[in-house]
């Protein structure tokens, strides 16, 4: 009886022991997926580590290089501006929300940061509550430093914020493809890419073809259609690529944004927009004429002036967006 009841255990703790860890999907093959194999990541270093691709540099030396110009390198610090949002949307956002269930920074799990991390941080979902809670202590801890002018506190927390980013791995593996039960889940050990074939890897030996690597689709999973309506409290950002497919692709554009932000500009993997001179000269015709006279009111004499402002949008989306 005693053996049974062991045996009874220790199958009931095998069959719970990834539902603690994270639900699993539907699909067929997503067992194979680098999260699936590794678990659900259990600290920003753990996080960092599953999705590590530093390794790529002894080969492709040049874009990892300008990767690294690219604010995708540092998405969840950005200049440091994203990282203040970050404390914005909890203070200004969760914390105001009367059913989120964030009354102080201490609460915040993982859903409550996907409304940004959808897009600065996808593999965050891949990630357990501690994540949340230790990304939320690192960004209050970085920002007290900066106030305090403790300059070495605050690069410490820096490095640990811009440990984290859109690297070679989220676009190469995790979001390389989207129609996963049409086309399958990204497998771990495979790189995605043009090609088919062997990877010279000990991490990654296979190359595989992903369906949108070269589509603007590619980039539209973050850069996307407006409201992010499958999250219980939906945000409006970016909406680039959704005015892209009605306002541009529907009057016969033939580009997409690699095309552009890639290759026309010549950056490769140094992905820029506005911040970028080449890319806003060659988004925007931009014409200003002006000149200047003194108005006369009675006895006062004031300055004044007329301006005429003429801009044309030449990109391929709406301008202003992300």
């Amino acid at each position: 009886m005693k053996a049974k009841l062991a045996v009874m255990m220790t199958t009931a703790l095998l069959f719970a022991y990834p539902a603690a860890s994270f639900a699993e999907k539907a699909g067929v093959g997503w067992k194979e997926t680098i999260v699936a194999k590794s678990g659900k990541a259990k600290s920003i270093a753990e996080l960092a580590k599953m999705y590590d691709s530093s390794s790529c540099v002894e080969c492709h030396q040049e874009q990892h290089d300008q990767s690294q110009k690219s604010i995708h390198s540092r998405s969840i610090y950005g200049t440091g501006r994203t990282a203040l949002t970050f404390i914005t949307a909890i203070e200004n956002g969760l914390m105001e929300q009367p059913y989120s269930g964030v009354k102080s920074p201490k609460d915040v799990k993982v859903e409550h940061l996907m409304g940004c991390a959808k897009c600065h941080l996808p593999q965050l979902a891949d990630a357990e509550d501690s994540v949340a809670q230790e990304l939320v202590t690192t960004l209050y801890s970085w920002q007290d430093a900066r106030k305090k002018k403790d300059k070495p506190t605050a690069q410490r927390e820096e490095a640990k914020l811009k440990s984290l980013s859109i690297n070679c791995l989220v676009c190469h593996n995790r979001n390389a493809i989207t129609h996963k039960w049409q086309d399958g889940y990204a497998k771990a050990g495979v790189v995605y890419g043009s090609k088919e074939g062997e990877h010279p890897s000990d991490k990654f030996p296979k190359m595989a073809v992903s369906p949108i690597m070269s589509e603007a689709i590619q980039c539209g999973q973050c850069h996307g259609m407006g409201p992010n309506l499958e999250l219980d409290e939906p945000t409006q950002c970016c909406t680039s690529y959704g005015s892209y497919l009605w306002a541009y692709k529907s009057e016969v554009g033939q580009e997409n944004c690699q095309d552009c932000h890639m290759k026309r500009s010549k950056l490769g993997h140094n992905i820029q927009g506005y911040r970028d001179k080449a890319m806003t000269d060659a988004a925007v015709d931009f014409k200003a004429e002006a000149f200047g006279y003194h108005w006369r009111d009675g006895g006062a004499v004031s300055p004044r002036a007329v301006v005429k402002v003429e801009m044309i949008n030449r990109s391929g989306h709406s301008i202003p967006d992300g």
